[in-house]
């Protein structure tokens, strides 16, 4: 337990540089990418008029603005941090974090469309709090949890 602990907190902090912090022309790629994928697939479901740019409009007054914080990417970071502190093949290991990858790609476009959802009900940025803040980190860590969950008991070390 010791050992994954701290291959878990070094990874972690290897990710974060690597892929979040800009630090490098890596993680601005990275970080530029997971934001046009999130709005390419945001753009499925939200009217043009609405979805401009990086900017999802509520009303004229208020809008959400998809930026490097809303791209999905901070929770994938946390899943490849876990996935790779764990004792397991590297194939495995390699294969869980593209299963990984897509499956946070995709629910952090439903987070968004929820929170536009909430924030678009009479609450207005009453609802922003509650279903970004609160419902939309307990979607994203539930699902984290229940991908790592499986990631170990599917593993045969």
């Amino acid at each position: 337990m010791k050992r994954f602990a701290a291959l878990y907190f070094l990874n972690l902090t290897l990710l974060f540089m690597l892929f979040y912090a800009e630090t490098s022309i890596l993680s601005t790629l990275a970080n530029k990418g997971q934001t046009q994928l999130t709005l390419f697939f945001l753009g499925m479901f939200l009217p043009s008029e609405q979805l401009q740019g990086a900017d999802i409009w509520i009303n004229p007054l208020y809008k959400i603005i998809i930026n490097q914080a809303c791209n999905g990417m901070i929770p994938i970071l946390f899943l490849f941090a876990s996935i790779l502190a764990y004792p397991a093949l590297w194939w495995y290991k390699i294969s869980w974090m593209g299963i990984g990858y897509m499956i946070f790609s995709l629910v952090n476009v439903f987070r968004i469309l929820l929170v536009v959802y909430f924030v678009e009900q009479n609450g207005g940025r009453e609802n922003f709090y509650w279903s970004h803040d609160l419902l939309g980190n307990v979607l994203l860590i539930s699902v984290g949890l229940g991908l790592f969950i499986t990631f170990i008991k599917l593993s045969k070390k």
